[in-house]
Protein backbone atom coordinates (compact mmCIF):
# COMPACT_ATOMS: atom_id res chain seq x y z
CA UNK A 1 0.00 0.00 0.00
CA UNK A 2 1.32 3.45 -0.86
CA UNK A 3 1.59 6.10 1.84
CA UNK A 4 -1.43 8.37 2.21
CA UNK A 5 0.51 11.09 4.07
CA UNK A 6 3.41 12.68 2.21
CA UNK A 7 5.58 15.35 3.86
CA UNK A 8 6.43 18.36 1.67
CA UNK A 9 9.67 20.27 2.27
CA UNK A 10 11.28 23.38 0.81
CA UNK A 11 15.04 23.66 0.31
CA UNK A 12 17.13 26.65 -0.77
CA UNK A 13 19.35 24.28 -2.81
CA UNK A 14 16.84 21.58 -3.68
CA UNK A 15 19.02 19.89 -6.35
CA UNK A 16 21.88 19.41 -3.86
CA UNK A 17 19.51 18.23 -1.14
CA UNK A 18 17.94 15.65 -3.46
CA UNK A 19 21.43 14.19 -3.92
CA UNK A 20 22.08 14.35 -0.15
CA UNK A 21 18.79 12.68 0.81
CA UNK A 22 19.28 9.91 -1.74
CA UNK A 23 22.89 9.27 -0.76
CA UNK A 24 22.41 9.40 3.02
CA UNK A 25 18.88 8.16 3.73
CA UNK A 26 18.39 5.90 0.73
CA UNK A 27 15.65 7.83 -1.06
CA UNK A 28 15.20 7.12 -4.78
CA UNK A 29 14.28 9.76 -7.33
CA UNK A 30 10.69 9.17 -8.47
CA UNK A 31 10.04 12.41 -10.35
CA UNK A 32 12.11 15.59 -10.61
CA UNK A 33 10.84 18.74 -12.32
CA UNK A 34 13.17 21.69 -12.88
CA UNK A 35 11.84 25.22 -12.49
CA UNK A 36 13.98 26.37 -15.43
CA UNK A 37 16.09 28.63 -13.19
CA UNK A 38 18.42 26.10 -11.57
CA UNK A 39 15.87 25.11 -8.93
CA UNK A 40 13.20 22.46 -8.54
CA UNK A 41 9.53 23.20 -9.06
CA UNK A 42 8.47 19.77 -7.75
CA UNK A 43 10.31 16.59 -6.80
CA UNK A 44 9.14 13.24 -5.48
CA UNK A 45 11.54 10.94 -3.65
CA UNK A 46 10.55 7.41 -2.63
CA UNK A 47 11.71 5.19 0.19
CA UNK A 48 9.96 1.83 0.23
CA UNK A 49 6.22 2.57 0.24
CA UNK A 50 6.82 6.11 1.52
CA UNK A 51 7.47 9.34 -0.29
CA UNK A 52 8.44 12.95 0.33
CA UNK A 53 7.89 15.84 -2.02
CA UNK A 54 10.19 18.84 -2.11
CA UNK A 55 11.13 21.87 -4.09
CA UNK A 56 12.92 25.17 -4.19
CA UNK A 57 11.33 28.28 -2.65
CA UNK A 58 8.67 29.77 -4.93
CA UNK A 59 7.35 32.85 -3.11
CA UNK A 60 5.27 33.86 -6.14
CA UNK A 61 2.85 30.92 -5.67
CA UNK A 62 0.16 30.43 -3.01
CA UNK A 63 1.85 27.30 -1.67
CA UNK A 64 5.29 28.90 -1.83
CA UNK A 65 4.15 31.81 0.33
CA UNK A 66 2.74 29.41 2.93
CA UNK A 67 5.85 27.21 3.37
CA UNK A 68 9.32 28.20 4.48
CA UNK A 69 12.81 26.87 5.12
CA UNK A 70 14.25 26.23 8.60
CA UNK A 71 16.78 29.04 8.11
CA UNK A 72 14.02 31.59 7.53
CA UNK A 73 11.92 30.21 10.41
CA UNK A 74 14.81 29.96 12.86
CA UNK A 75 14.14 26.22 13.20
CA UNK A 76 11.61 23.72 11.97
CA UNK A 77 8.06 22.82 12.95
CA UNK A 78 7.95 19.15 12.00
CA UNK A 79 10.12 16.08 11.64
CA UNK A 80 9.62 13.34 9.06
CA UNK A 81 10.32 9.87 10.48
CA UNK A 82 12.21 7.55 8.13
CA UNK A 83 12.17 3.79 8.70
CA UNK A 84 15.40 2.07 7.66
CA UNK A 85 16.87 -1.39 8.17
CA UNK A 86 20.47 -0.32 8.84
CA UNK A 87 20.09 2.53 11.35
CA UNK A 88 23.74 2.45 12.39
CA UNK A 89 24.92 2.64 8.76
CA UNK A 90 22.58 5.55 7.98
CA UNK A 91 23.69 7.31 11.17
CA UNK A 92 27.39 7.02 10.27
CA UNK A 93 26.85 8.11 6.66
CA UNK A 94 24.63 11.09 7.54
CA UNK A 95 27.01 12.24 10.30
CA UNK A 96 30.00 12.00 7.95
CA UNK A 97 28.14 14.00 5.29
CA UNK A 98 27.10 17.08 7.23
CA UNK A 99 24.11 16.05 9.35
CA UNK A 100 24.03 17.63 12.79
CA UNK A 101 23.08 14.90 15.26
CA UNK A 102 20.51 16.26 17.73
CA UNK A 103 19.64 12.93 19.39
CA UNK A 104 22.34 10.30 19.47
CA UNK A 105 21.63 6.83 18.19
CA UNK A 106 20.07 4.58 20.83
CA UNK A 107 17.82 1.63 21.40
CA UNK A 108 14.33 2.97 22.08
CA UNK A 109 12.11 1.79 24.96
CA UNK A 110 9.26 1.20 22.49
CA UNK A 111 11.44 -0.93 20.19
CA UNK A 112 14.02 -0.44 17.47
CA UNK A 113 17.00 1.87 17.27
CA UNK A 114 16.97 5.45 16.17
CA UNK A 115 18.49 8.91 16.10
CA UNK A 116 17.53 12.43 15.04
CA UNK A 117 19.52 14.86 12.93
CA UNK A 118 19.34 18.14 11.10
CA UNK A 119 20.14 17.87 7.40
CA UNK A 120 22.55 20.45 5.93
CA UNK A 121 19.68 22.95 5.46
CA UNK A 122 18.24 22.44 8.95
CA UNK A 123 15.25 20.15 8.43
CA UNK A 124 14.84 17.79 11.39
CA UNK A 125 14.75 14.08 10.55
CA UNK A 126 14.05 11.17 12.87
CA UNK A 127 15.53 7.93 11.56
CA UNK A 128 14.95 4.50 13.04
CA UNK A 129 14.19 0.84 12.64
CA UNK A 130 10.97 0.96 14.65
CA UNK A 131 7.88 0.55 12.46
CA UNK A 132 4.40 1.00 13.90
CA UNK A 133 3.14 -1.11 10.95
CA UNK A 134 5.18 -4.14 12.06
CA UNK A 135 4.62 -4.09 15.80
CA UNK A 136 2.86 -7.07 17.40
CA UNK A 137 -0.88 -6.66 17.91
Amino acid sequence: MASTVIPCLTYEDAPAMIDWLCENFGFVRHEINSDGNGGISHAELRLGDGMIMLGSPHPHTEFGRAISTPDKLGGTTQSPYVIVDDVDGVYEKAKANGAEIVREIRTESYGGRGFACLDPEGHLWSVGSYSPWRRPE
